[in-house]
C-alpha cells in the first residue's frame, strides 16, 4: 500500500437534515481512517454545508449541474486539479455518476483514479430495469412498472394495484401514496424535479433493512454492513438505525452485486415483510448518507475503497458490531459572510490546512 498523501476529491456536499447526501460523511470516514489523506470537497449549490467545512476539506469548489453535460463537467475538473493535483475521485450523487463513468479513462490519464461500475452495470440497477438484475439474481422485488400518464392512478385498481402504493423518481425520492389524489400530486412533483420515467412500484408493508457494500469488479461483495431502520425522516430517509446480522439478506445481496459483476460503492435497499419475505426495493450505485456508521461498526468502507484503488488488493474487515446503533442529528455550521461570498465570486475556495502533494501517478 501506499504510504504517499492521497488528495481525494468527493462530491455530495449537501446536507439537508431530511434528505443529506453522502459527501460530508465520506469526508468523516476518511479523515478518521488514519490514512494520509487530503480532502477536496465538490458541490453543486452554494449553500452546500460541506463547502465551508474547514476542519475536514482542505479546499472546496461548486461544480456545474450533470445536466450540463460531460464536456462542462470534465472541464471544471480539469480547473480543480490544475490547482490541487487530485489522486481518486468519488462521486457520491447518483445523477453525476453517468458522467463519471463515460470520462473514467480521461480521468485516469490525467491522474485522477476512480472505482466505478461500467455503463451497462449502472444501467441494469437503475430503477426501471432492476427488475431483470433481480430476476437473474434469484430475488424477488415487489411489481414495479414504468408510467407516464398520471392518470394511471385513478383506474389502476382495475388492474390489480392497490393502495398504498409508491411513486418513485427514476434518480431520487419515494412517497407512498393512499390514494389516486396523493399518488398524481406525488407523479408531478417527482416528474418536475427528477424528470422521467416515473415509477410505481407495489407496497410492501414491513421492516426496512439497509446494506452498504463494495463490489470488486468481479462478482464479490466486499465488507457488508447491514442496518434496520428505527426512525425515519418525512422522505423515508434513516434517522436512526441499528447494525443487524441477517444472514437470508446478505445472501442475496450477494447474489445481487455477483449477477451484476458490481464494480464500487453500492446500497441495497429491501423490506423484509410482515410475514418474513424480504423484497428488494432498489440499489443505489454509490456510497450512502450513513456510510459514517461502517466505519462505526469496525468496517470503514471509504478507506478499503481506497485501499483497492491505491493498493489494488481485497481489504481484511473486521466481523461488523452487529448491536451498535446510529442517531442522526443536525448542526449548524458558522462562517463569515466573505466565505460565501467567496464561494459566489470565485466558484470554491480553501482553508489553511494544507497544500497539495504528489500522489498516485497516472
Amino acid at each position: 500500500m501506499s504510504t504517499r498523501t492521497l488528495t481525494v476529491a468527493i462530491t455530495g456536499m449537501n446536507a439537508r437534515a431530511d434528505n443529506p447526501g453522502p459527501g460530508v460523511a465520506v469526508g468523516r470516514c476518511l479523515a478518521e481512517s488514519g490514512r494520509d489523506v487530503r480532502l477536496v470537497g465538490l458541490a453543486y449549490e452554494l449553500l452546500d454545508p460541506g463547502l465551508y467545512l474547514d476542519g475536514l476539506f482542505a479546499a472546496t469548489y461548486m461544480l456545474p449541474y450533470p445536466s450540463a453535460g460531460e464536456a462542462a463537467f470534465l472541464e471544471r475538473l480539469k480547473i480543480v486539479h490544475e490547482e490541487q493535483r487530485i489522486d481518486v475521485l468519488i462521486p457520491c450523487l447518483d445523477a453525476e455518476l453517468p458522467a463519471c463513468i463515460a470520462l473514467s479513462d480521461r480521468l485516469a490519464a490525467m491522474g485522477i483514479h476512480t472505482f466505478l461500475p461500467t455503463a451497462d452495470q449502472f444501467a441494469l440497477r437503475a430503477k426501471d430495469r432492476l427488475a431483470e438484475a433481480a430476476k437473474a439474481a434469484g430475488v424477488e422485488m415487489p411489481k414495479t412498472a414504468t408510467i407516464s400518464n398520471p392518470a394511471f392512478f385513478r383506474t389502476c385498481t382495475q388492474d390489480g394495484w392497490t393502495y398504498p402504493l409508491v411513486v418513485k423518481g427514476c434518480f431520487y425520492d419515494a412517497v407512498v401514496a393512499y390514494d389516486a389524489q396523493q399518488a398524481i400530486a406525488a407523479y408531478h412533483r417527482i416528474a418536475a424535479q427528477w424528470g422521467h420515467p416515473v415509477l410505481v412500484q407495489r407496497h410492501v408493508a414491513g421492516e426496512e433493512y439497509n446494506l452498504c457494500a463494495i463490489g470488486d469488479g468481479h462478482g464479490g461483495m466486499l465488507g457488508p454492513v447491514m442496518m434496520k431502520k428505527r426512525a425515519l425522516t418525512d422522505k423515508g430517509k434513516a434517522w436512526a438505525g441499528v447494525c443487524v446480522s441477517d444472514r437470508a439478506i446478505e445472501d442475496a445481496s450477494a447474489r445481487l452485486i455477483a449477477a451484476l459483476k458490481w464494480r464500487g460503492p453500492c446500497e441495497i435497499e429491501g423490506v423484509r415483510s410482515r410475514t418474513g419475505e424480504f423484497r428488494l426495493l432498489e440499489i443505489n450505485p454509490r456510497f450512502p448518507a450513513w456510510v459514517y456508521f461502517t466505519h462505526g461498526v469496525g468496517r470503514n468502507l471509504p478507506a478499503a475503497l481506497l485501499d483497492l484503488i491505491d493498493g489494488g488488493l481485497p481489504p481484511v474487515f473486521a466481523a461488523p458490531k452487529v448491536g451498535t446503533m446510529f442517531i442522526r442529528y443536525a448542526q449548524e455550521v458558522v462562517v463569515p459572510l466573505s466565505a460565501f461570498e467567496h464561494v459566489v465570486t470565485e466558484g470554491g475556495r480553501t482553508s489553511n490546512a494544507t497544500s497539495p502533494r504528489e500522489g498516485i501517478p497516472a
